[in-house]
């Protein structure tokens, strides 16, 4: 299974339960997998349907999602189709001849498909191995994504009653998990529930009075990154992106009001990377396999923690540091009761006021937001503090005497009015509302001169989670003073508050994260772009922003180092490797910077910790080992004795070699062509398939070549000006 698993996937280890997983699935028990978003579950049916014999079923809610994870396993080798109503009469018959040939590992199907007689027939004429549920929560109609096609699922038991299911979710409450054990008829199932967490999330609640300007700089935070914000309406959605447009941040709005042909083309754009932001409803989401979101925003409250954990979940799936931020106010329940007091089975609306209610309270929690999630789902939290979130990572500051002034000016104005109407008495403005009501001859009048407006909300919204005071839930909110607020005053109580959102500290997660060359890591993005769209398929299908940031740390410049690069199995080297291998060196060897894959932790491509920031070692002796491999050159020393000088890998002495001859600092090279019978082949085969792409001219020459020696005659030919000199890609 390790084998297989750096052949096809690029991995040299297991995630946290993926091997028993993988261990119950081989041994033909029922499973059933809850485990986060970007934990891996995938894996643990995709690596066991290329060891069985036959066909693994997999069903999936969405055709997006669908042709992802089919892009995805295809772009690594794995043979996978599917069957959806997008598909042509011809397309579907050709996919079912491959199957029954056995031609196809992997068949991904929508659940609606499975009562059709004719695809029963289908499945019962075929040896079918495996049967994966994914997104099986939306089997349970205690779920938050209930759908009753997934009910039908039942039958499969009655069309393959030997073959093990295996369901898989990133969200189950305990009478979820039972209802899909039950639904599924699951026999004695193994069960396995890997920790929620996702400790590259960074979690943050803001008050919504200034969420425009917010969300616009966490935007710009992540400038270039994809990123999802979700709104509550679909008029708010469209108004939403145009405002962002009008800032400067390419937005696309999504939902359901949009015609399919306008969605689906937005979809796209997004998950092509062709437009940064997409501001949709919850319409949007459970079809995207995107890894590399670095935002999610709810500009509305979501409607329950399960929904949001669920959506705030598509960021950072990748395992890349990513921000998941919620805008909330105190009318955000209010609007919510509006739809739930109008749900007419009774049972559902007290479910419906209870969920509210507990993301009403992580909004406006003082206490670890990870810990607050962590605990409704059951799990413990193994520290109060996880450092990752705003609450966490906020520095204190004395708050005692800001609160008792805010505390005081509520009273004195009578606790009849709303935030921006305090803070305009405490900073002493003769506004209108003010004066008509003689706020102005309070003794609480201009008191504060040390904070600006929004900062006194900023810290109403504090003292109104930490229960000093609360808000009215009238239309106009007004703020009034708790006993426990009044307590506070009159006791002469001190209080710590966390520092404005604009001073708070940088996080351990943050500083922790692998330090990588900026330049080279773009310089890798375009190339990815430009492969997948030549592909049609999506940037993270031909390698993801891990394996980038790896080898703009690593600068690996040999197929042995690359294939050390998380995410490079054999197939992606072989359809990609020497294009990424190409800007490397191209970008390395002029600037003197060695190969660093050694400095990896034994046995794989983890991150070796050992933090190298990439510009400064590219200033500590710039081109000092090219001049080196040159001086020796320049002796007319034979290749092998160069290499043996300088201890360094042949391909890494042949970039310099290449690099040199190619830019005109080596005058007398011809030695260290291949000899002449076989330069006159491999100008053959340039000048047959072209000089762009070193694959195609190695498979021309049956393989008899190494890369090395063919990128040196390349070199030659760029001198000479018979092909085009710079960095495009090759295979």
């Amino acid at each position: 299974m390790l084998e297989l698993l750096k052949r096809y996937f690029g991995y040299d280890e297991f995630r946290p339960l993926q091997a028993e997983i993988i261990d119950a699935v081989m041994g033909g028990s029922d499973t059933l997998v809850v485990m986060p978003t970007g934990g891996g579950k995938s894996l643990c049916y995709q690596l066991p349907a290329l060891a069985l014999p036959g066909v693994t079923l997999v069903v999936s809610p969405l055709i997006a999602l669908m042709k992802d994870q089919v892009d995805a396993l295809k772009a690594n080798g794995v043979p996978t189709e599917c069957l959806n109503s997008g598909m042509s009469g011809e397309e579907q018959s050709r996919v079912q001849t491959q199957t029954h040939r056995g031609e196809i590992k992997l068949l991904y199907v929508a659940p609606e498909r499975i009562v059709r007689p004719g695809f029963q027939r289908f499945l019962e004429s075929i040896q079918l191995s495996l049967i994966a549920v994914d997104e099986a929560h939306c089997i349970s109609q205690w779920g938050h994504e209930f759908r009753p096609d997934y009910r039908n699922l039942r039958q499969l038991r009655g069309l393959a009653p030997n073959t093990s299911v295996i369901a898989l979710t990133a969200t189950a409450t305990q009478r979820v998990r039972d209802d899909i054990v039950s639904q599924l008829a699951m026999k004695s199932p193994s069960v396995f529930t890997g920790s929620i967490n996702r400790p590259n999330l960074r979690y943050a609640v803001f008050p919504n009075t200034d969420r425009y300007d917010i969300l616009v700089e966490r935007l710009r935070k992540h400038r270039g990154a994809s990123a999802i914000v979700y709104r509550g309406s679909q008029k708010g959605c469209e108004e939403l992106a145009a405002d962002l447009d009008e800032d400067g941040i390419q937005a696309l709005p999504y939902h359901a009001g949009l015609d399919s042909q306008t969605r689906q083309r937005n979809q796209e754009r997004f998950v092509r990377d062709e437009a940064p932001v997409i501001v949709a409803t919850v319409a949007f989401g459970m079809g995207i396999d995107k890894p590399d979101i670095r935002l999610v925003a709810h500009y509305d409250m979501p409607g329950s923690i399960e929904r949001y954990y669920q959506e705030s979940g598509r960021a950072g799936r990748d395992g890349l540091a990513s921000d998941c931020i919620v805008f909330y106010g105190a009318r955000d329940r209010e609007r919510e009761m509006f739809f739930i007091e109008r749900i007419e089975n009774e049972l559902e609306r007290q479910s419906a006021e209870t969920k509210l209610d507990a993301i009403v309270s992580y909004c406006q929690t003082g206490s670890c937001r990870r810990a607050a999630l962590l605990r409704y789902f059951g799990e413990e939290p193994s520290d109060e503090n996880c450092d990752s979130c705003d609450v966490c990572e906020a520095e204190t500051f004395d708050a005692t005497i800001i609160s008792q002034k805010i505390l005081s000016a509520v009273i004195r104005t009578g606790e009849r009015f709303g935030a921006t109407h305090v803070s305009q008495v405490l900073t002493g403005r003769r506004v209108k509302s003010v004066t008509d009501r003689n706020h102005d001859s309070l003794s609480v009048f201009g008191i504060v001169d040390d904070y600006t407006a929004k900062s006194l909300r900023e810290l109403m919204a504090t003292l109104v989670s930490r229960g000093l005071m609360v808000r009215g839930d009238s239309r106009y909110p007004t703020l009034s003073v708790t006993p426990q607020g009044r307590s506070f005053l009159k006791n002469r109580e001190s209080i710590e508050l966390p520092v404005l959102e604009s001073t708070k500290r940088v996080s351990r997660r943050a500083r922790a994260e692998l330090d990588y060359d900026y330049d080279l890591f773009q310089k890798l993005r375009e190339l990815r772009t430009r492969l997948a769209s030549d592909r049609g398929v999506p940037p993270y299908v031909v390698f993801g922003d891990v394996s980038l940031r790896e080898m703009a740390h690593y600068y690996p410049q040999s197929e042995d180092s690359l294939l050390r690069i998380t995410g490079v199995g054999r197939v992606k080297f072989r359809d990609f490797g020497d294009n990424f291998l190409d800007v490397i060196r191209d970008y390395a060897v002029p600037n003197g910077i060695e190969d660093r894959t050694g400095m990896m932790v034994s046995g794989g491509s983890r991150e070796s910790r050992r933090s190298l920031n990439g510009n400064s070692s590219r200033n500590s002796g710039i081109g000092s080992s090219l001049e080196e491999t040159l001086a020796l050159l320049k002796e007319g020393l034979p290749f092998q004795e160069v290499v043996n000088r300088r201890g360094l890998a042949r391909s890494t002495v042949s970039s310099h070699l290449e690099w040199l001859i190619e830019s005109g600092k080596l005058d007398d090279y011809e030695g260290y062509l291949p000899a002449d019978p076989d330069m006159k082949r491999i100008t053959h085969a340039f000048e047959t398939v072209g000089y762009e792409r070193l694959r195609p001219v190695h498979e021309a020459l049956n393989g008899e070549f190494a890369y090395w020696k063919l990128r040196l005659a390349r070199a030659h030919f760029r001198r000479q000006g018979v092909a085009k000199s710079g960095s495009s890609p090759s295979p």
